[in-house]
């Protein structure tokens, strides 16, 4: 799974690569987002790309309460296709969610070792992601969205069994792009990121904690090894 990741460039990078002119979506560099919070998307609403906030943790709009929510914070992309819950979203709701690094936990001798994954170059990448929006029985609208995961590659293999599907950045339209409903055309583009173009490296326990969110959770760990 996926359950917790960072998002700290500039908002002036985050616009410039999704092309977006403006955005009225509040934003701060963040080192531990997770599952439960809002969370930055990116969606195409069939003329332009709009960044926006969507709570992490899906609630399909058939839904009768948001108790699936939690149990919906990642989505296995061999199977969205099959799933209720997924599967019209596949065809007109697709958004991606900005990072630039993701935890995941390492076993290690009875321990779990908790290791942040970047691009080597450090660049900005997109996770992709599905959102719905849910309306309560009052009439509240409630957006909320979940990361595609996919079986890990080398790198991650070691680390866990699933890793996010992080989309080439030529790729980002395609998934963005509403007109585009072929399960060819999208499946190809839901495997698992090339190892070479990333690397992993040890954190602190810290990052296990929601309440921490600063630098010091992507502090490289001095003392591993």
């Amino acid at each position: 799974m996926c359950g917790r990741y960072t998002i700290t460039v500039t908002l002036e990078e985050l616009l410039l690569h999704y092309w977006i002119s403006d955005s009225n979506a509040p934003y701060r560099p963040k080192y531990n987002v997770a599952p439960g919070q809002m969370v930055l998307a990116v969606i195409h609403d069939g003329e332009k790309n709009r960044l926006g906030e969507l709570k992490w943790g899906l609630v399909p709009s058939w839904a009768e309460t948001t108790k699936l929510a939690a149990k919906m914070i990642n989505a296995r992309s061999e199977t969205v296709w099959e799933k209720p819950a997924f599967r019209k979203l596949m065809e007109r709701k697709r958004c991606v969610i900005p990072a630039d690094g993701f935890y995941e936990w390492r076993q290690e001798e009875g321990r779990k070792q908790p290791m942040r994954i970047v691009r080597r170059d450090r660049k900005l990448f997109s996770m992709a992601g599905l959102y719905d929006t849910w309306v309560s029985p009052d009439g509240i609208k409630l957006s909320t969205c979940t990361v595609l995961t996919t079986t890990p590659n080398e790198l991650m293999t070691p680390i866990h069994n699933r890793m996010p599907v992080i989309l080439h950045p030529e790729d980002e339209a395609t998934w963005l792009d509403r007109s585009e409903q072929g399960s060819a055309a999208l499946n190809r583009l839901l495997r698992p990121f090339p190892s070479e173009l990333l690397e992993a490296y040890p954190v602190g326990a810290q990052v296990g904690s929601v309440a921490k969110d600063d630098e010091s959770c992507i502090a490289p760990l001095a003392s591993y090894g």
